[in-house]
């Protein structure tokens, strides 16, 4: 039995491991085959690209790696048309995916993606193109399904994996020793994004915004994780760049969810790492900048007040976001701030994030893996 499937960033990345191994637990003869990120490798994946390939946000970046891409997805699709798998699924990346996903269901091919797009906060239309697209959709947050059923689209809801392995207390003290960092010590955690075109447009921002709360709390100390010996390499050279090179920075290799455990507070690239956050109790403040076109596509498309995933499952304000040109280096400074130094506005946040956790705590990969069997199952 040969099992598809495509993740093109790190979270997928993440997503389609736990998926793999519960699958793997159903079915311990399957190949999975496909593109797929490090993870994935690790629990069997035979990776045709590597997901970095597909890493890339924005219009205007997608733009400049179109020809690449569009390459990867006519081989993908002549591979798997030839090659017949038993089962698609797409992970994430609907761009990507979706158009993958449509070519192989109408050739037979059950197509499944797991992570539904953001349909409930902008381009709403897609979801009609999407049931022409997929046999079965996975989504991970509550509110979706709705959206699927009512146009007739077979649709599950699995929750987050994240979820099920964060534990349902936030480990600051663990996270802290693992790390070798002092109990009584202020730690704010940088997460400017995974990607290098996340970290062209804020890894200025983010450390400028450390400068200035140095200034405030000289004894702090800023933990900043990154993905990749690249990414590593820019934000040093951001460093260099706005002369930060005495700040009292740890950068570390990968270790986000240590860095944010182990935080006070964080400042995060909006994305999965502001769910990370949540499900950490981890108080925070959400920013983000993209190319100025980008963000006016962007900005006329969306349809709801919020960008961070903790305020959508809220269905409120409760985490500060600050985006595009209110990214300034004072407002995520004053707005961190506050957070350091507001113990019960600390903990009313992590009173929400452990109510977010409870929801969203499902046993993810077993429910995807249950909702794929069906298609797996002899004719």
């Amino acid at each position: 039995m040969r099992i598809a499937m495509v993740a093109g960033e790190a979270s997928g990345d993440l997503l389609a491991a736990h998926l793999i191994a519960a699958l793997k637990q159903k079915l311990p003869d399957a190949r999975f085959v496909g593109i797929g990120g490090p993870k994935m490798q690790r629990e069997g994946l035979e990776a045709w690209w590597p997901a970095e390939k597909l890493a890339v946000r924005g219009y205007a970046e997608v733009l400049r790696h179109y020809r690449e891409i569009a390459g990867i997805r006519r081989q993908l699709i002549s591979r798997l048309i030839k090659e017949k798998p038993d089962v698609f699924i797409g992970i994430d990346a609907p761009d990507f995916n979706l158009a993958v996903e449509r070519k192989l269901k109408a050739r037979g091919i059950p197509a499944i993606h797991y992570v539904s797009p953001s349909v409930w906060a902008w381009r709403g239309g897609r979801v009609d193109k999407i049931g022409r697209a997929v046999s079965h959709m996975l989504a991970m947050f509550p509110f979706e399904p709705a959206i699927y059923e009512s146009r007739r689209i077979p649709v599950s809801y699995v929750g987050h994996p994240l979820a099920d392995v964060f534990p349902l207390e936030g480990g600051r003290a663990a996270a802290r020793a693992r790390l070798e960092l002092a109990d009584d010590q202020a730690i704010f955690a940088l997460l400017p994004g995974s990607r290098q075109s996340e970290l062209q447009y804020m890894g200025e921002l983010f450390i400028e915004t450390a400068k200035r709360l140095h200034e405030r709390f000289p004894a702090a100390l800023f933990l900043v994780p990154l993905v990749s010996r690249e990414t590593r390499n820019q934000f040093e050279e951001a460093l260099w760049k706005v002369g930060a090179q005495e700040l009292p920075i740890k950068m570390l290799f990968g270790h986000a969810q240590d860095a944010l455990a182990a935080a006070d507070c964080a400042l995060v690239a909006s994305g999965t790492a502001t769910l990370e956050a949540a499900l950490l109790k981890t108080p925070m403040v959400i920013a983000y900048r993209m190319s100025p076109w980008s963000w006016r596509l962007m900005k006329r498309m969306r349809y709801q007040p919020w960008v961070g995933l903790p305020n959508i499952l809220a269905g409120r304000f409760v985490v500060p976001e600050f985006l595009q040109d209110e990214a300034t280096p004072d407002n995520l400074a004053q707005a961190l701030g506050n957070l350091l130094v507001d113990a019960p506005v600390r903990a009313r946040l992590e009173a929400v994030f452990d109510g977010i956790h409870r929801q969203l705590r499902q046993g993810t990969a077993e429910k995807a893996a249950a909702a794929i069997l069906p298609y797996l199952a002899p004719a």
